[in-house]
């Protein structure tokens, strides 16, 4: 692998591997372990390691850094922020989004169900089509907002589309939210979207109860 070109690469490399699992909430980041792993030098991982303790998606633990994870309230919080700037993208899409970009819309929520019984597939699905949305706005602020949000969003272990009867219902929000968009009700979509989002909510908070709930036993 070539090394990267900027400090850039090298945040958007460890980023990634949080997004994916690779690194999980709890554990710790090395310099020379990822060095060696992506192929670069130890300079730019430490800078990027540095940026990402800023975000606050890394923590110190001693001396060493670890992947953050979120308490019950900075969850709440990260949830809270999302919804609100989450309704407002898709109440500024339904204002200026394109045909094309709707088309697009719909065209994701019908391939997405066909990945209704993979939770890891339709979790990276699911967030490409929120940043579908995010685009739609077209508000370039609001966008780097979101992308701040959805960083927060790698520290969460698992996904709630995992839990039973979660990805159908989840597909059915997502066309709610794209007929309200397509038909210019602004009201609608941003109602849409925050109901999604609370959904979403409740079955995180109900899949944390029942995980806690096994762990006591």
């Amino acid at each position: 692998m070539t090394e990267p070109k900027s400090l850039k690469d090298a945040y958007t490399l460890i980023l990634e591997a949080i997004d994916v699992g690779v690194y999980k909430p709890g554990d710790r980041l090395v310099e020379s372990e990822l060095a060696e792993r992506f192929g670069v030098s130890r300079t730019p991982i430490r800078e990027a390691l540095q940026r990402l303790e800023t975000q606050s998606l890394l923590s110190r633990d001693g001396r060493s850094l670890i992947v953050a994870s979120l308490d019950h309230n900075q969850l709440a919080e990260l949830y809270c922020v999302r919804s609100e700037l989450e309704g407002l993208a898709a109440r500024l899409a339904a204002r200026h989004a394109t045909v094309e970009e709707v088309r697009l819309l719909r065209a994701m929520i019908e391939e997405d169900r066909l990945l209704v019984d993979d939770p890891p597939a339709l979790s990276r699905a699911n967030k490409r089509f929120h940043k579908q949305i995010h685009l739609a706005s077209h508000n370039r602020y609001l966008v780097q907002q979101l992308d701040l949000v959805h960083r927060s969003m790698a520290l969460l272990a698992t996904t709630s589309l995992s839990f039973e009867g979660r990805g159908s219902q989840t597909l059915e929000e997502h066309s709610a939210i794209v007929e309200a968009i397509a038909a210019s009700d602004g009201d609608a979509a941003y109602e849409a979207l925050k109901d999604h989002i609370s959904r979403a909510f409740e079955t995180r908070l109900r899949q944390d109860s029942l995980a806690e709930a096994r762990y006591s036993i």
